[in-house]
């Protein structure tokens, strides 16, 4: 089984990718963005600390920007979320400012990398992710350029899956 889960910030995606493992013997949760730092951003910090304590002990945290390799791994798998792994890899290259093409090749040979992972995956996976068309993005460079791009990783990771899970205000509706 590999599941896409998606819908708009606060909508209950992480809470239902977890119930769609929360049976499995044994779970590593992918995190696959920037950890945060509480100085800068105290209520991030606070909202990735809360999820943390929620999650069932016999649960690995694997905090990884090589999501290709974080999938490698044996047992059910949950990635959450490929937002935070979309601007890692944007921070990563500092391609924030670079040429469209530029960008654009590097983000999908990571995709690539990541969809050949998620296909050679030998447990369940879960990837969460957050809807972009579904939320307000900041009209600028850098906002329209990760609302794209995203659309685009979220789009390949949904033909890449069995299932399309759409999360809003808690309630799923699969695709």
């Amino acid at each position: 089984m590999k599941v896409l889960v998606t819908g708009g910030v606060r909508s209950g995606k992480s809470s239902h990718a977890e119930r769609l493992l929360e049976h499995a013997p044994a779970v590593t949760y992918v995190a696959p963005g920037p950890t945060p730092d509480e100085d800068a951003d105290p209520d991030w910090a606070a909202r990735i600390a809360a999820h943390r304590a929620r999650r069932p002990a016999r649960w690995t945290t694997l905090e990884s920007r090589d999501l290709a390799t974080a999938l490698a791994v044996d047992g059910a798998i949950l990635v959450d979320c490929l937002g935070t792994w979309l601007a890692a890899v944007l921070d990563e290259a500092a391609l924030w400012d670079a040429e469209p093409g530029e960008i654009h090749r590097h983000v999908s040979a990571q995709t690539d990398a990541a969809i050949a992972a998620l296909g050679a995956a030998r447990g369940p996976v879960v990837v969460v992710t957050n809807e972009v068309g579904l939320g307000v993005v900041p009209e600028h460079r850098s906002g329209r350029l990760f609302r794209d791009l995203l659309g685009v990783v979220n789009q390949r990771f949904g033909a890449a899956c069995d299932e399309v899970h759409l999360v809003v205000a808690g309630r799923v509706l699969r695709l």
